[in-house]
């Protein structure tokens, strides 16, 4: 049995709850007996100790009234920190880790054996009803059944119930052979609408329940709902990937949390991304992710120049409307959704070192800015290219934070133009080592992180190896920011092809690829059928 005392020892509202420790709870209770007695909250243990004096001592009918009433209703609590998530993957795991985390008392629990797809529903919706646990018992034997039964025989002391609501044959013969010799009383009818004088708990309006759309979820959801939790359910762990996610935490807050599985991962991960999810901000296309479900293609240049791409060719308007054209090429290839986007050489290698001598001549954050809002409203999606000359990336990166605050705009490393004296521009190919690369891309995150923003695209342009030295080194593996690397060969099929290549041998991992086509040094320009042929398939494609 588990005393009171107790309580504080039990797993419940943890940020995690391990689904290995819960099967160890039951280590002193002797195998069938159901106890009675289980922890609550202190008003509740007050009003039961009371009564129970009261009882010896002749008191008044009214008192027992009282606290048959009190230990006719569940008692719920919301986990203490914001973000919790509840360890496991089987239906067993998460029904039981679900009961730990939201109820701390319930005069009854709901039973359904674990297979039985035939009466979950029903379970479900006799749990919701009663406003009451359903929990899920072992269907087969063995040591794993025995453990399995041993951690719901412990969940069933903890919450000292005293009705077990079976359904199904498997469940109903299972409650009945282990509440053998105690005073649990197994009442299968009670899940067909019986009248069993339970009174749901108040409801936890405050918190948010997140949940795999999985048969494995179905019991713990509905002792959230049975709870008064509100139920999201996702096909994905990341609760950025789907639109229909976002706008349903942003539609009603999401200040506490409870995720239920494994595949959350960390809490702290979780709220990062549930914040981020919450503000309702979506990138183009949907969704707050950036792959997979959507390919981009971009005009490439510098506002107001016609020599450095396609993009400075035509004023604004027109080239919004040029970029949706050749977008729109590449739809019917894909099955992703194409966005138009805008890579804009936002500071330009320069022949001369200008007044603070780095030969990199920096567009103002004013110029940018009417075309970084009309893209936006337009629907696309914005890269901001960096040539540095002398300045280090991050330097440089910073200038524009204003610009990369907006949820549609991403970042490109372009390393030929990273130079150090006495190199000139045009005379060699730059290069930067991979410990400068991690310096911006972490400094990306975290301001991503920070402002609770939609993912942002991380761009290293590379046609030869020597551009970023150390390669292997470069970091990809974060959560607010994909790195892409941009093969820039120009030339014939064959060269293309050879660059495209030898940029893949032992690239980093967790990075996604682009492909530029130039419209004067390609010999000829890939068309976008083309381009879709290239393998991998590239998710971002330029047009310089």
């Amino acid at each position: 049995m588990i005393s009171n005392g107790d309580c504080d020892r039990l797993p419940g509202p943890a940020r995690v709850i391990p689904a290995r420790s819960r099967t160890r709870l039951l280590a002193a209770v002797f195998a069938g007996v159901l106890a009675v007695a289980g922890c609550t909250s202190t008003t509740a243990q007050r009003g039961d100790a009371g009564t129970d004096a009261g009882a010896d001592e002749g008191a008044g009918a009214g008192a027992k009234v009282s606290a048959d009433r009190s230990q006719a209703q569940a008692v719920t609590a919301e986990p203490k920190d914001a973000t919790t998530v509840v360890d496991g993957t089987t239906a067993a795991q998460l029904a039981l880790g679900a009961s730990q985390a939201l109820y701390r008392r319930s005069p009854a629990v709901v039973l359904v054996a674990d297979g039985d797809q035939g009466g979950l529903p029903r379970a479900a919706a006799a749990a919701e009803r009663l406003g009451v646990p359903l929990l899920v018992t072992p269907a087969g034997g063995g040591a794993p059944a025995r453990t399995a039964g041993d951690a719901v025989r412990a969940e069933l002391d903890r919450l000292g119930v005293r009705t077990a609501v079976p359904v199904g044959a498997k469940a109903t013969t299972w409650a009945r052979q282990h509440s053998a010799g105690s005073p649990v009383k197994v009442s299968p009818d009670a899940a067909r609408g019986a009248e069993t004088g339970i009174r749901p708990p108040a409801p936890l309006k405050g918190l948010v329940v997140l949940a795999l759309d999985q048969p494995a979820s179905r019991a713990a959801t509905a002792t959230a709902r049975a709870g008064g939790a509100r139920v999201v359910q996702t096909r994905a762990a990341d609760p950025r990937a789907e639109g229909g996610t976002i706008s349903a935490l942003a539609g009603h807050g999401a200040s506490r949390v409870l995720a239920l599985g494994s595949a959350f991962g960390p809490a702290d991960r979780l709220r990062d991304r549930v914040d981020a999810a919450a503000t309702g901000v979506q990138l183009p296309g949907g969704g707050q992710l950036l792959f997979p479900g959507r390919r981009m293609v971009a005009l490439y240049g510098h506002p107001g120049s016609t020599v450095l791409g396609s993009l400075g060719q035509q004023p604004l308007d027109a080239a919004i409307a040029r970029a949706r054209r050749v977008a729109a090429e590449y739809q019917p290839l894909s099955k992703e959704k194409v966005i138009p986007a805008f890579e804009i050489i936002t500071t330009v290698s320069a022949a001369s070192p200008g007044s603070d001598g780095d030969y990199s001549r920096e567009t103002s954050v004013t110029k940018l800015r009417p075309w970084v809002e009309a893209a936006h409203r337009a629907g696309m999606y914005v890269v901001l290219d960096l040539q540095p000359g002398y300045t280090d990336f991050l330097t440089q990166a910073k200038r524009y934070a204003s610009l990369l605050a907006l949820p549609n705009v991403g970042l490109a490393l372009d390393p030929e133009w990273r130079l150090e004296p006495p190199e000139r521009p045009m005379k060699v190919v730059g290069s930067v080592d991979a410990a400068e690369v991690n310096r911006t891309a972490e400094w990306l995150a975290g301001y991503t992180r920070e402002r609770h923003l939609p993912q942002k695209l991380l761009i290293l342009h590379q046609f030869k190896l020597s551009m970023i030295e150390n390669r292997s080194a470069v970091h990809t593996d974060y959560d607010d920011i994909q790195v892409l690397i941009h093969a820039d060969g120009f030339g014939t099929p064959g060269e293309k092809f050879e660059t495209w290549n030898k940029l893949h041998r032992d690239a980093p991992p967790n990075v996604q690829w682009g492909w530029k086509n130039f419209y004067r040094a390609d010999s000829p320009t890939f068309t976008p059928r083309q381009t879709m042929k290239v393998s991998p398939t590239p998710v971002f494609v330029s047009y310089q």
